[in-house]
């Protein structure tokens, strides 16, 4: 079984680099700094967001049938992906879901209640 390697530091919360490597067939290891990987430190719901937002070539609509949430869902959840990867600078902006939006969302289960409070702290 293969495991996420963690982003951050578990003591102090700062950003780990990655220093050795390890060849499992003859054994021999690579030590250095080696550059850091913006995609391997996204969790597995926003790599599964990014699947298929790939796999729809870009349309929000098709993602937003795929994991079965609201359009305004997706496109915040494809927003907050772009800030994860330093890449919302020169996206549009946002409309803002109303706070019954938000809960309707909690309550048909496509919305986290972590998500939902995020979403509801920046209306």
């Amino acid at each position: 079984m293969s495991y996420r390697a963690p982003s951050d530091c578990p003591v102090c919360g700062g950003e780990l680099v990655t220093t050795r490597l390890g060849c499992h067939n003859c054994g021999s290891e690579l030590a250095g700094e080696f550059g850091h990987c913006d995609f391997c430190a996204l969790d597995e719901r926003d790599t599964e967001l990014l699947r298929v937002f790939l796999a729809s070539r870009g349309n929000l609509r098709e993602v937003e049938k795929h994991l079965g949430v609201s359009y305004p869902t997706a496109r915040a959840r494809f927003t907050a992906l772009l800030v994860k990867l330093g890449l919302a600078g020169d996206t549009e902006p946002v409309t803002a879901m109303t706070r019954d939006q938000v809960l309707s969302e909690v309550a048909s289960g496509a919305l986290s209640p972590v998500e939902a409070a995020e979403l509801l702290a920046a209306l």
